[in-house]
């Protein structure tokens, strides 16, 4: 066989492999997805769905069982809401820092350190939220209670901050230098220049990454399970003990509830309207991106 043969065989099984392994993380999805909306439906079949969406109490592990998802999604939007009001600005702020003041040897040796904190295991937030910043906002605040969601919310903010920071970052570096060098020609400061050239012509970016940051506070796990408490409750006062959903879920998972039950299957449908939400995020983000990309290039 010649070479030139060998070459086309071995393009013919890399290809191959490539599209096996993009196949297969298609199928995982479809998998989950499938699991789902099954179990989902069944739950469905002995609770209303419409009490599910309306009612304000959530008391699936009661004797007097309720099934209103609103107290769940109300702990949820509270330490979301928390989380971007932190990680929001710092990560703009950031990034603006990176892209239009820091010189390349500061660049490179900030980024990986600020992505540090994405690597940090979330159980080791939840504890810091937990055993840290709870106490010191107690002494700000003597009201608030050991289980709340402020605590949480920012603590998962400080988490979100390399999400936004490094892909508004990305989207910022992408400017053409020729828009900075026309703006600082007509007379413009290097901060007139981030703000009202760069900033606006990385709109898109930034805006999807928000959205993308949204979506990784939505559906954490560990850090509100350790710090926000499980009192599923219909209110937006971050200093008393809430629940979120997947707080929820991992409360039902760790093996009490028996499989089978409608309980057990309550897990099923409170994830799926955290996958409902977190896909119309992703798709949002996807259209920001598309729809709002810079008209400079």
């Amino acid at each position: 066989m010649s070479y030139r043969g060998f070459q086309k065989i071995k393009e013919w099984f890399i290809e191959k492999a490539l599209f096996l392994s993009a196949l297969f993380s298609v199928f995982i999805t479809i998998g989950i997805l499938s699991v789902l909306i099954f179990e989902t439906l069944e739950f469905f079949k002995v609770v209303s769905i419409v009490d599910f969406l309306t009612d304000t109490q959530w008391t699936p592990l009661f004797s007097e069982k309720h099934f209103g998802i609103l107290p769940l999604f109300a702990g949820t939007f509270v330490t979301t809401i928390i989380a971007m009001a932190v990680s929001l600005p710092v990560g703009v702020i950031t990034a603006i820092y990176l892209s239009e003041y820091a010189s390349n040897k500061v660049r490179i040796f900030i980024k990986p350190i600020l992505e540090i904190l994405a690597a940090v295991p979330t159980v080791v937030y939840g504890y810091f939220a937990l055993l840290f910043v709870t106490p010191l906002l107690q002494k700000l605040i003597p009201d608030m209670s050991g289980f709340n969601s402020l605590a949480p919310g920012i603590v998962m903010g400080i988490m979100i901050i390399p999400i936004i920071a490094s892909l508004s970052e990305d989207a910022m570096h992408a400017v053409p230098m020729s828009l900075r060098e026309g703006a600082l020609a007509l007379g413009a400061t290097r901060f007139q220049v981030a703000l009202k050239v760069v900033l606006p012509a990385a709109l898109s970016g930034i805006a999807a990454s928000f959205i993308l940051g949204i979506s990784r506070a939505v559906g954490e796990t560990m850090i509100v399970a350790i710090a926000a408490g499980q009192q599923p409750r219909l209110t937006l006062n971050p200093l008393v003990p809430i629940e979120t959903v997947t707080a929820y879920i991992v409360q039902v998972s760790l093996g009490d509830t028996p499989t089978g039950t409608i309980e057990y299957s309550t897990i099923f449908a409170a994830g799926m309207s955290l996958f409902a939400v977190t896909f119309v995020l992703n798709i949002v983000s996807y259209w920001l991106k598309k729809r709002f990309r810079e008209e400079y290039e």
